[in-house]
């Protein structure tokens, strides 16, 4: 009897692994099939990770690299990803205030040189959560002027420091990549070190994202894709922008592979202790599409229920996307070398694949990016998207 028993507990054991590898399979293929409509269609170039659990269940690169050249994407190219360098910043930040190097709610002029007298009542955590009221660089006329010029931080930090705060601190949320920039500014301050190299050491480094740094137009940068915009039907080489211009609010490249990483070192706990990650994941604001402000990353909810974190990041030539829905466990990386590609939209459908039935129901615009003859119900986080999509570097 006790063989039998045994048998049988190793036929369900067999039974249900098979069972799991064959949804498993189901689902790559349904994400695979996805990612190769919006392919078909011109509107993505780049890679895909969808994790569960902590463990990869796709990983895929489409479109070239290269257009130029002929080299595909693959899971290993470097995109750069734009904004979501805010939460490696933000991290920092963290990092700092546990060793005692700083408080975030320290006045900035703790830390800056002839600070301006507006600048009075602003604190870091006032840049963390885009409530400063300092204006953003992006939006001023002679930025498209200026981009190509080299500026180390502190000079980039100069062009915003005369101007005038757009509402007294804390007042209300307005989205500045000036404040991520200052941030920067200020890690270099207080550690004596470049931004790159404090990032290197603390965070790249301990978590084994050998991919991920600032970039650099100068420096050669193996698997590193190429940007592109479209103008009208055509595709193009994407405006030069020098890389030290965005540092600390959108200078960094990644992979899928090492954003996966950073995900599961957030679940570890493996940078800073379980106070300093609630505080840092801790709504402060309301953003002007509803999310809340946390430090780096905005905080929601979809239509279903499931709760995110999540940030989408563009800068000349790319768009990217992370996504965590942390009660499942699971995270969604979009990293793309096409500045026009939906990555929101993009996202909304791989969430629907993932979380089963809404694919059929409840998916929307992502529905129709397969299915363009298809109506469905809105997607989520639209105004959103769009607008961080407009607003950042």
């Amino acid at each position: 009897m006790r063989l039998i028993a045994c048998m049988l507990a190793s036929a369900l054991v067999v039974i249900t692994l098979t069972v799991a590898d064959a949804r498993a399979q189901q689902l790559a293929s349904r994400i695979d099939e996805y990612m190769n409509a919006a392919v078909g269609q011109g509107k993505f170039s780049g890679s895909v990770l969808v994790a569960r659990d902590g463990e990869v269940v796709f990983s895929k690169g489409y479109g070239m690299a290269s257009l130029e050249l002929g080299v595909p994407n693959t899971p290993q190219t470097k995109f750069r990803v734009g904004s979501l360098t805010k939460q490696f910043t933000a991290m920092a930040v963290m990092i700092l205030q546990e060793r005692g190097k700083l408080k975030v709610h320290d006045p900035v002029c703790n830390f800056i040189p002839d600070c301006p007298r507006a600048w009075a009542g602003v604190t870091i955590h006032h840049l963390l959560t885009h409530t400063s009221g300092i204006p953003d660089l992006v939006s001023f006329p002679d930025f498209q002027q200026t981009m190509a010029l080299p500026s180390p931080v502190d000079k980039t930090v100069e062009r915003f420091k005369t101007k005038p705060l757009e509402f007294e601190p804390g007042e209300k949320f307005k989205y500045s990549n000036s404040g991520y920039v200052l941030l920067g500014y200020i890690i270099e301050r207080v550690t004596g070190q470049s931004y790159d190299a404090y990032l290197k050491e603390n965070i790249f480094g301990p978590l084994k994202m050998l991919d991920t740094g600032n970039d650099r137009g100068d420096v050669l940068i193996k698997n590193r894709a190429a940007g592109y915009v479209r103008r009208g039907d055509v595709i193009l080489n994407a405006p030069y922008i020098d890389m030290s211009i965005p540092t600390g609010g959108g200078s960094l490249y990644s992979t899928v592979g090492d954003l996966f990483l950073w995900d599961q070192a957030l679940y570890a706990g493996k940078l800073i202790n379980k106070n300093s990650y609630e505080a840092m994941f801790k709504p402060y604001a309301t953003a002007d599409w509803g999310d809340g402000a946390a430090y780096g990353w905005f905080i929601g909810a979809d239509k279903s229920g499931h709760r995110y974190m999540g940030f989408q990041g563009g800068i000349n030539g790319f768009a990217a996307q992370i996504m965590r829905y942390p009660e499942q466990k699971v995270l969604l990386v979009i990293l793309c070398n096409f500045s026009f590609a939906p990555v929101g939209e993009i996202e909304q459908g791989l969430a629907a694949i993932v979380f089963g039935d809404r694919a059929r129901s409840s998916v929307g615009r992502a529905e129709r990016l397969i299915h363009p003859d298809r109506s469905g119900v809105s997607g989520r986080r639209g105004r959103h998207l769009t607008y961080i999509h407009k607003t950042i570097i």
